[in-house]
């Protein structure tokens, strides 16, 4: 039987890489061919739905055009698409499989300079970070050992 939470994971995931995706395609030669797929996508919620996930895309793409810093305007769009294809996919989990295959046809029409991606990840505090950008991390650990006597304290009396 599946683990629901890591069905979950894998969903956001796959949001958060179409996102991603759809905002790098914006204001490129493959602007066109990833506007047509993202709309299509949405026909699963109905024609009306489709209709304003153009006027998103439309309006983004817009944005990005305009602004003198393209890569700012790119970042602050794909938390909305993020959310937006979160919500389809948790209600129309058959188009995963639909946005898995844009995503992997727009990949190699972007433009070299939107195929990169950099991930910042900051640990502290004694915490651990297992991250991966387009992988899996895979983590076995040992159990946890006993925890050390402590030496600072008195030994308790015998008797």
């Amino acid at each position: 039987m599946s683990d629901p939470q890591s069905a979950e994971q894998i969903l956001e995931a796959l949001a958060l890489t179409g996102a991603t995706t759809v905002a790098a395609a914006m204001a490129t030669d493959a602007w066109q061919t990833a506007r047509r797929g993202f709309a299509r996508l949405f026909r699963h919620d109905g024609t009306g739905r489709r209709s304003v996930a153009e006027s998103q895309l439309d309006a983004n793409a817009s944005l990005v055009l305009r602004s003198t810093d393209r890569d700012r305007a790119r970042s602050a769009v794909v938390p909305l698409w993020e959310r937006e294809l979160e919500e389809l996919l948790t209600t129309h989990p058959a188009a995963a499989d639909e946005l898995r295959e844009l995503v992997e046809h727009l990949r190699p029409v972007l433009p070299e300079s939107q195929r990169v991606w950099v991930q910042n990840n900051v640990a502290k505090d004694r915490a651990r970070i297992f991250a991966a950008l387009g992988g899996n991390v895979i983590v076995h650990e040992a159990p946890a050992r006993p925890a050390a006597p402590d030496d600072s304290q008195p030994p308790l009396p015998q008797a």
